[in-house]
């Protein structure tokens, strides 16, 4: 199925707070000093998505089914394990938005997230977190991790949430700074997967 070109802002998100059922490697972050890349260039690549965003740098987004982007969610978030493991319990809620970043590096999905309704403990903003950030090692570096990032926030805006949030490996600190994100609340721990912090900021910014 076609994707349709839409013509929203790319702005982008983080995902914030200390939420029970976190599991270790939801996501996986570009390295330090990674610009963001929001697409120029919008070809058929066969997705199964409806909404896309194209701008500079070849890198095109779009919002696309689960069975698009769940091959490189196993494959970078759950390495040698079995399928079921890349499996979260909001992968099939009416709300929740699968999105893909492609471009001309390597064919196929080559970065992928899922945000999904989740009010942030403390405000009274309507809230979307995300979660199972990833993007394939051979890409690493070159802006799909900020791009599906960015169309993450202007999706989550699109739906009515003011704010964007996750939890973060304190390692990504960076990332998300230059992505709009600041810290919310304590550092905490979550076991086998190391220290953490909330990130979150509104999806205007």
């Amino acid at each position: 199925m076609s994707a349709r070109l839409i013509a929203r802002p790319a702005a982008p998100r983080d995902h914030a707070g200390p939420r029970p059922g976190v599991r270790a490697g939801d996501l996986a972050f570009e390295p330090a000093g990674t610009a963001s890349r929001v697409a120029a260039m919008a070809f058929d690549t066969g997705a199964t998505g409806t909404d896309e965003q194209a701008g500079a740098g070849g890198v095109r987004t779009a919002v696309v089914d689960l069975a698009e982007i769940f091959a490189l969610r196993h494959r970078v978030l759950r390495p040698g394990l079995d399928r079921a493991t890349a499996e979260f319990p909001e992968d099939g809620g009416a709300d929740t938005r699968h999105l893909a970043a492609y471009g001309p590096h390597a064919p196929g999905v080559l970065a992928c997230i899922t945000l999904f309704p989740d009010p942030l403990p403390g405000t009274a903003v309507a809230a979307y977190r995300f979660r199972g950030m990833a993007s394939a090692p051979e890409v690493r570096g070159l802006g799909y991790g900020a791009a599906v990032l960015a169309a993450a926030a202007a999706e989550a805006s699109a739906l009515g949430a003011g704010l964007l949030w996750c939890n973060g490996r304190v390692g990504a600190r960076g990332f998300y700074e230059r992505q709009g994100f600041t810290v919310a609340g304590e550092e905490f721990e979550i076991e086998g997967v190391g220290p953490h912090l909330v990130f979150t900021r509104p999806t205007g910014a």
